[in-house]
């Protein structure tokens, strides 16, 4: 097991790495403070991992609420059910959360945490590759709405994250795909060693190679937890994480959520960024090149979808977080392992970018 630590001062707390860590009930339960605790969880991962926790919960008051699975779930309708469960079983403020799923469970139970009786504690146990390079990983919760995803939620710290590296094997192809993408995003806006070694070792990932998987989410949390412990509120190099989110999550909206997956959309979009850049003269067509032809061994699109024109995207976009005082800022390139916020481009290369089809 392998031991990582977000800095946050008195919010800071461990992320654990390993095989099998699913199986020492220490973990978690030294991360338990009530006498109370319920999981969140949905109908495919539950089968699979839920007994898997009983150890760690056998001498506490614990319950399982059980979410259908899906992007499209990730609402303010789910998320009152989780309400209801925690107050029909007269769960209360000592109550921890433990979220057991990918990327929508971890997010909408966070953000459950965060609002139930103003606050109660939270783990994170990610299932999803994704969820364990990423969301897992920051303290972002919240849900989607339908005119904008993640629009709704909270900065919330969870006391612990435990990565079972095990839980990989039962992954589908396209989920792993997904997972890969935010990989990919730390080797692009700071990590250019972690991007060459990606070139080099890709096949490796796909083939759910422990070495290679378990390097690869060390290094992504490192990379993530050290822009959190700098910036934990997006004031500023936090932003730089959303790398092709601002085009994706236009994706993710515009084709109705769960059509793409959250990774496909932001693969996509890293390419539209690439893109965009270089139509501002920031990076070179070489560059471009290198990084689509990453994205697409990852098993990931790089075109955006032929259903949607630029007047949708630009509409969607308008409507993304990153959006201050009516004006748009874009995370772009200014070298492979070299990324900038920033809200001064010309706007019709934006327009030239989402209003583009090609696929290389």
């Amino acid at each position: 097991m392998q031991t990582l630590n977000v800095e946050l001062g008195e919010r800071s707390y461990p992320i654990y790495i390993g095989s099998g860590l699913l199986d020492q009930p220490e973990l978690l339960s030294r991360h338990i403070h009530g006498r109370s605790a319920a999981v969140v969880s949905n109908e495919v991962v539950a089968p699979l991992y839920l007994d898997r926790l009983e150890p760690a919960l056998a001498e506490l008051r614990h319950h399982a609420v059980v979410l259908p699975d899906g992007e499209q779930y990730k609402s303010l309708e789910t998320l009152n059910l989780i309400y209801t469960e925690l107050l029909e079983h007269r769960y209360d403020r000592n109550t921890t959360l433990i979220a057991l799923g990918g990327g929508v469970v971890g997010d909408i139970t966070g953000f459950a945490a965060a609002s139930y009786q103003r606050g109660v504690s939270f783990i994170q146990v990610p299932t999803t590759l994704l969820a364990q390079v990423d969301s897992s990983v920051g303290g972002k919760t919240g849900v989607n709405h339908p005119l904008g995803k993640n629009m709704i939620g909270a900065f919330y710290q969870p006391q612990c994250v435990i990565i079972d590296t095990d839980t990989l094997k039962t992954l589908d192809e396209r989920q792993l795909s997904a997972g890969i993408a935010e990989i990919i995003k730390y080797g692009l806006i700071g990590d250019r060693p972690f991007f060459e070694w990606l070139e080099a070792n890709m096949e490796r990932l796909r083939a759910r190679d422990g070495e290679a998987l378990t390097y690869a989410i060390r290094r992504s949390c490192e990379n993530k937890a050290a822009v959190v412990s700098a910036d934990e509120r997006e004031g500023g190099k936090r932003a730089l994480l959303n790398l092709g989110h601002t085009f994706g999550h236009a994706i993710e909206t515009g084709m109705g959520y769960g059509a793409w997956l959250h990774g496909e959309a932001v693969g996509c979009g890293m390419v539209m960024a690439a893109r965009m850049s270089a139509r501002l003269g920031w990076i070179d067509d070489a560059d471009v090149e290198r990084i689509a032809r990453l994205v697409e061994r990852g098993g990931l699109p790089v075109a955006p979808p032929a259903e949607m024109n630029a007047e949708r995207f630009l509409e969607l976009m308008a409507v993304d977080k990153k959006v201050i005082d009516g004006t748009l800022r874009l995370v772009l390139l200014t070298a492979i392992g070299e990324a900038v916020v920033t809200a001064d481009f010309d706007p019709e290369a934006l327009r030239a970018t989402v209003a583009a089809r090609d696929a290389a």
